[in-house]
């Protein structure tokens, strides 16, 4: 497939740059793949609109974007390696050296591709690593995390998540898995195939009782490409914990998830990728530019898509 299949058109202003007032009221795209039936509902309404057990990614996004002085730049740490050693993204890269300390960070070892081996002082202490299409300041930085955050350790937040309250999550049957957010879940592509693209992988766990409940379950509506990962990694026949470097695209089988709640992706990216093997190539872009036809908000803070 080529990286190109995975452009579309995106006006700027529908790059939503602030959460939904409340996390609820975002919009939702309702598509069915048994009809090709186009419904725009609110997220609220989601316990109307499917009967499976909702399974979730309980990470929690680490204060991880932390700024360097001189020269001027930031470290974006990615995934905690062992101890105080962290592996990170660093910019101005040309500009740093490795065995150089820079305020509480210590550069250890360049991997290439901007990505350094770290050593931080005590825990992480920055902000919310917000994407860099968001330009605006975040006043509450919850606001990036899901109300069922509990395991510390992503480097960006399970976004499809964010619309949840308590009282929508009341109303449904909840199953949690882990998966650490880091740099495979939003490095775009850079290769001329999908194909060609590697990904490094990214650390998951899955309580025993919890993969017993979901791998018994009727249906199961997974929450985010990241859940979706960590189930079709289980389903496959993964431990209930390490890393998956598995990477979907259209072609591929899922033996687990029977529905998907998920954002609206950024161009040439593996979530849209992901999205596409799930809902047909020609069907996503269609639901995209219906999407962007009906103003939807994009990205990270916008509306949702539920597909049945």
């Amino acid at each position: 497939m080529d990286a190109h299949e995975l452009d579309y058109d995106l006006p700027p202003e529908l790059i939503a740059q602030q959460p939904a007032a409340q996390r609820d009221e975002s919009r939702l795209l309702v598509y069915s793949r048994a009809t090709g039936e186009v419904e725009h509902r609110v997220f609220r309404e989601l316990p109307e609109l499917v009967d499976a057990l909702t399974v979730v990614n309980d990470t929690r996004v680490v204060p991880a974007r932390i700024a360097i002085e001189r020269p001027r730049g930031e470290v974006l740490l990615l995934e905690r390696v062992e101890g105080d050693v962290w592996e990170a993204l660093a910019r101005p890269t040309r500009r740093l050296r490795a065995g150089r300390r820079y305020g509480s960070v210590e550069l250890l070892e360049h991997l290439g591709e901007g990505r350094w081996r770290v050593r931080l002082d005590g825990e992480p202490d920055g902000v919310a690593p917000l994407p860099p299409y968001i330009t605006e300041p975040l006043a509450d930085a919850e606001r990036y995390q899901t109300v069922y955050a509990r395991e510390r350790g992503s480097a960006a937040a399970p976004t499809a998540g964010l619309h949840f309250t308590p009282d929508v999550l009341a109303r449904l049957q909840v199953e949690q898995v882990t998966l650490h957010v880091g740099l495979d879940t939003f490095r775009p592509l850079q290769t001329e195939t999908v194909e060609e693209h590697h990904i490094h992988g990214e650390r998951y766990e899955v309580a025993p009782a919890a993969w017993e409940r979901i791998r018994a379950a009727e249906r199961v509506l997974a929450v985010g490409t990241t859940t979706v990962r960590v189930l079709e990694t289980m389903a496959a026949g993964g431990p209930n914990s390490g890393r998956t470097e598995l990477f979907i695209t259209p072609g591929s089988t899922f033996r687990r998830v029977d529905h998907l709640l998920t954002n609206f992706h950024l161009p040439r990216s593996t979530l849209l990728a992901l999205v596409m093997a799930f809902a047909g190539v020609e069907e996503t872009r269609r639901l995209y530019a219906l999407a962007v036809e009906q103003r939807y908000r994009f990205y990270s803070f916008g509306d949702a898509m539920l597909i049945l």
